[in-house]
């Protein structure tokens, strides 16, 4: 599902990533990419923590703690497999994979893999 916000838009060429500080693994598997090439010109936002208004008009706090979403320069919201496919393309060591994952055949995939680890992920949620 893609949707806009011009309000929550990000610098060109950049995307701003919504993830769930909350989560022991997200928030360890973020950090990663945080570290890597590129991920200095992401924007990183904690939705367990971050103010409403940072997450823009479409996204609500629900819905950011529920899956990772990302917003790319355009504005265009993104989550699941999709958002992670997103975020990879600006992060050079994972960028070269992103052609191959980008067809809805790969997406279909990689989603059911996510939506399976988002259904155990509450057994490590912090409380």
């Amino acid at each position: 599902m893609t949707t806009s916000d011009s309000s929550a838009s990000t610098p060109r060429n950049s995307c701003t990533v919504y993830f769930d500080g909350a989560c022991p693994i997200c928030s360890k598997e973020i950090a990663t990419y945080q570290k890597l090439k590129g991920g200095e010109k992401i924007k990183w936002i904690d939705a367990s923590v971050c103010n409403e208004q940072e997450l823009g008009t479409t996204l609500d706090r629900p819905a950011a703690l529920a899956r990772l979403h990302v917003r790319d320069a355009s504005g265009n919201l993104v989550h699941g497999a999709a958002a992670f496919v997103e975020m990879w393309k600006h992060l050079p060591a994972l960028s070269w994979i992103t052609p191959l994952l980008s067809n809805r055949f790969a997406l279909s995939i990689l989603d059911l893999l996510y939506n399976f680890f988002l259904r155990v992920r509450p057994l490590w949620r912090k409380a």
